[in-house]
């Protein structure tokens, strides 16, 4: 796989670049979902205390960033509805790296974070104000390298309900959750490939159609794709094995 940091253009940035229209090979309806009862917390904390032999299936993207690797974390943040949802935010359009995508809460690392969790947690509060006292940090998925250098830690928790955000507007212009069994269903998993610029790109996307009242038109569609759905592939592969 090439890894050239001056040759390539995230798919993001190339001209007229949507991801909802880029081709879709398959999806993976003819593997398991996680069971229901899987996906409850009592189950969720205890697959974290005795994690299982499983192997990512996402690890790396290609590279196309020229600046220097930097550490990150994310939170998976689960929340412990009666029918577990994850939350997720969408970028806002002006930010240099993956802007207007759905992303889970974080950010780089501070020299003053004690570790992955630290910043995943102090992140989340910064950008969407979820207080950490409601949060219960599980653990952590593998390292996920995307194409813009970053070396993200995926740190999974689980949260009491009841909160209230606060977004920062310069960095997040949506907060939605979408249920878990649907992210945990590869039945609802596309991948899509495509050839650019003498390179094969594959990635996962989960689009979603959110129903909720109080948007404009009463449904609109969250389309989970790249890192944010490659982390989420992990974490089905984690639960599943």
């Amino acid at each position: 796989m090439p890894h050239s940091t001056e040759a390539f253009t995230p798919l993001s940035k190339l001209p007229n670049f949507d991801p909802r229209h880029a081709p879709v090979v398959g999806n993976d309806a003819h593997l398991p979902a996680v069971a229901w009862r899987e996906l409850q917390a009592d189950a969720i904390r205890k697959r974290f205390q005795s994690p299982p032999i499983w192997q990512p299936e996402v690890r790396e993207e290609p590279l196309y960033a020229q600046r220097q690797p930097m550490h990150a974390s994310v939170l998976i943040p689960i929340v412990l509805r009666s029918e577990p949802t994850v939350l997720l935010t969408q970028r806002t359009a002006h930010l240099s790296t993956h802007s207007g995508q759905i992303a889970f809460p974080g950010g780089k690392a501070d020299e003053d974070d004690r570790d992955a969790a630290a910043t995943a947690l102090r992140e989340a509060e910064e950008e969407v104000g979820l207080q950490q006292d409601l949060v219960e940090v599980l653990g952590h998925l593998p390292l996920y390298v995307t194409g813009t250098s970053f070396l993200i830690t995926p740190v999974v928790a689980m949260v009491q309900p009841g909160f209230v955000l606060a977004p920062n507007h310069d960095e997040v212009s949506d907060i939605f959750e979408v249920p878990l069994h649907f992210l945990m269903n590869p039945a609802n998993h596309q991948r899509h490939a495509m050839e650019t610029q003498g390179l094969r790109r594959e990635w996962f996307s989960m689009p979603f159609q959110d129903t909720n009242a109080t948007l404009p038109n009463g449904t609109q569609e969250r389309f989970v794709w790249g890192a944010t759905a490659g982390m989420l592939r992990n974490l089905y592969r984690f639960l599943i094995a």
